[in-house]
């Protein structure tokens, strides 16, 4: 079982894909992480050795923010916003698109009430 940054990853899939499935990291993100390691990129991930997991973790652990990091930064950018009482605070705080989009005819699932 692979484990990258606290996710496992499956091993039936192609390694650039099976990297997606960490947060924060896309297929962009993905291919530039194993051309730095030089890893084949139709390499599955069950064929991966032990020193190409320690080159990648090392890789992500060293030019990336994932996972818990992220979110957690994420979030803190966004309650400052709303701490702030800016335009794109309120937004969030109403829960309503926050970058522009129009509200009239779209968005209907963003601007429906949570029930709890």
């Amino acid at each position: 079982m692979t484990r990258i940054s606290g996710v496992n990853l499956p091993h039936n899939k192609k390694l650039i894909i099976s990297l997606t499935h960490i947060y924060g990291i896309g297929s962009i993100l993905a291919k530039n992480i194993l051309n730095k390691a030089n890893i084949d990129h139709n390499k599955l991930t069950s064929e991966l050795l032990d020193n190409e997991i320690i080159q990648i973790r090392k890789i992500i652990e060293k030019h990336y923010i994932v996972e818990g990091d992220l979110r957690r930064s994420k979030s803190i950018n966004i309650k400052r916003l709303i701490d702030l009482g800016c335009y794109r605070g309120l937004r969030h705080k109403k829960n309503l698109p926050v970058r522009g989009q129009r509200t009239h005819s779209n968005a209907k699932t963003k601007r429906k009430q949570k029930h709890i």
